[in-house]
């Protein structure tokens, strides 16, 4: 088993990642029967969605700063935080009427995630040397995946109840985290650098050509996050107006999401011949286009609607690894791990209010809320200007 795993290491790093990240977006998917049977609203959902995000974001930052990924092994990392991650999202079937519990349980699955998502672009660098922007756009393309995954357990579980979609997403991470167990660092992982100085990694802000990176970087991120956690309403109100069965919402949620994982990996083949800046502009502009036009054909036939929304789905995650790779090409080369830290947190850090004011505003404005992410792509177009 582990020759074979040896020999396809790119292969299993990414359904590996696929698999872990399922935890990420798993109460999502399960969010309409949590709100038939245990009565949570849109702005509940997204408090769920944003302690994911905010324990994310510190356990990044604390990986970073204590210099926890060089002093142990990535791939134990990784798989002791699926099996703790799994345990958690698993605990959330017994809490989810306990609202600090559940808040508490979902932050700690975010500070499980930071060993998993970020660890994982270790772990290819450490197997596949030579083809990093290749293998990233998978690595994200995978992400994007395991983000939508919990809508098909759920499409795949209709007429169970809701907590076999946890469940299977728990089980999906032990697998996760048993195939990095078995696979192991690869022999490429570059030497320790030691505990990254995050101060280091807001002087490098000052850097032109990587500030107007990480600028348009911010501002996919604030659309990002937010979409992924709209999808479900803005599906459900289509098929409401197409008289369809609500059964089909898990279904199309995972549709939508999952066209971004072909935005990565089509991006990426793009990027090799026409350059990664050349994507990510177009990718940010398109998906940027959408968003302004969607509230303004929010009256248009529902089967249309629908087809927009998965263009917007494939579009708005195809610049993510582009932005990677643009951002490690010009930060300053001697702090390029504390750089990329603190731009990753920073990122992350802007979901947080781009979905919790998107989903409090739902339910007074639905699809015109759609707007309040307008300023994301704008500004990260703007930020970019110069490159």
């Amino acid at each position: 088993m582990t020759t074979f795993l040896h020999r396809h290491a790119l292969a299993s790093i990414v359904l590996a990642q696929l698999f872990g990240t399922s935890l990420w977006f798993s109460v999502n998917g399960v969010g309409l029967s949590l709100s038939r049977d245990l009565g949570f609203s849109e702005a509940d959902l997204g408090r769920l969605t944003l302690t994911v995000q905010a324990g994310f974001i510190l356990g990044t930052l604390s990986i970073a700063a204590s210099g926890l990924a060089d002093r142990f092994r990535a791939s134990r990392i990784f798989a002791v935080s699926c099996l703790l991650g799994a345990l958690l999202n698993a605990g959330f079937v017994l809490a989810a009427d306990a609202p600090v519990a559940s808040l508490l349980l979902r932050f700690a699955t975010g500070l499980c995630l930071a060993g998993i998502y970020p660890l994982g672009m270790k772990l290819v660098i450490g197997w596949t040397p030579t083809h990093k922007g290749a293998a990233l756009a998978w690595l994200v393309g995978m992400l994007t995946l395991g983000t939508a995954l919990p809508h098909l357990l759920r499409g795949t579980t209709l007429g169970l109840p809701w907590e076999w979609t946890l469940l299977g997403a728990s089980l999906l991470a032990l697998a996760g985290g048993g195939i990095i167990h078995l696979l192991g660092d690869g022999p490429h992982l570059p030497p320790p650098a030691g505990p990254t100085r995050l101060q280091e990694g807001l002087a490098g802000l000052r850097a032109p050509r990587f500030r107007a990176v990480a600028g348009g970087y911010f501002g996919h991120c604030w659309e990002l996050y937010a979409l992924w956690m709209l999808t479900p309403f803005l599906v459900a109100r289509e098929l409401g107006r197409l008289g369809a069965p609500m059964d089909l919402v898990p279904w199309l949620s995972f549709g939508v999401i999952a066209l971004g994982f072909l935005g990565c990996v089509g991006g990426g083949e793009l990027s090799r011949r026409l350059g990664s800046l050349w994507v990510a502009r177009r990718a940010l502009a398109t998906s940027g286009l959408i968003c302004l036009a969607y509230p303004l054909l929010y009256g248009a036939p529902p089967g249309l609607l629908l087809v927009l929304l998965g263009i917007w789905g494939l579009t708005v995650i195809a610049d993510s690894p582009q932005f990677s790779a643009l951002a490690a090409a010009t930060a300053p080369h001697a702090r390029v791990g504390s750089t990329l830290a603190v731009m990753n947190a920073v990122g992350f850090a802007l979901t947080i209010p781009a979905i919790s004011l998107t989903t409090s505003l739902w339910a007074a404005q639905g699809g015109w809320v759609l707007w309040w992410l307008l300023p994301g792509p704008i500004l990260g177009l703007w930020a970019m200007r110069r490159l």
